[in-house]
């Protein structure tokens, strides 16, 4: 299977978990990775949106990577799920590109699993948090995996993100 990874962190010299994970996917065979910062900083309208629509050509799945921040996508994402994903190419007359490719969402957050729950601080799961990011794939025609959520990685030791790295290497096998 043909995975497109696009990683996206607000504070990339900061980043821990998600410069783990990309490196763990850069260099697998079928894999393209697309770091949404390295390409274009933080420049929010800088997209090549023919390139980016172009990486998509030949993929069966597609992978969000991001630490969750404030509940939501980094902005980066955010701009570019409203810059790349256009009508008429991912959605309206015409727009099946990501028609029945699958999207798998990989995200950390900082806070603990028992934080995204019903009885945690937010009183939602991170399922919940996550229905944008359903919606918007439902809504293009891609079929939703369950996404894979690391917790706690604030605190993260060498052998969590040693775990994590495994968890994600097994979902791409898949």
């Amino acid at each position: 299977m043909k995975s497109l990874v696009i990683v996206s962190h607000p504070y990339p010299s900061q980043s821990k978990i998600i410069k783990a994970l990309q490196q763990t996917v850069e260099g697998i065979e079928n894999v393209k990775v697309r770091n949404l910062e390295s390409l274009y900083g933080n420049d929010v309208s800088g997209f090549d949106v023919a390139a980016e629509q172009m990486a998509y050509e030949g993929i069966d799945r597609l992978v969000f990577m991001y630490p969750t921040h404030w509940f939501n996508t980094t902005p980066m994402l955010k701009a570019y799920l409203n810059e790349v994903w256009t009508y008429g190419w991912a959605f309206g007359p015409g727009g099946d590109a990501l028609k029945n490719k699958q999207l798998l969402v990989v995200t950390s957050a900082g806070a603990s699993q028992y934080t995204y729950s019903h009885n945690g601080l937010i009183q939602s799961t991170m399922d919940e948090v996550l229905t944008p990011m359903k919606a918007s794939a439902l809504y293009v025609g891609m079929n939703y995996m369950k996404p894979l959520v690391f917790h706690d990685v604030a605190s993260a030791s060498e052998e969590n993100i040693a775990q994590f790295q495994q968890k994600l290497l097994a979902a791409l096998s898949e």
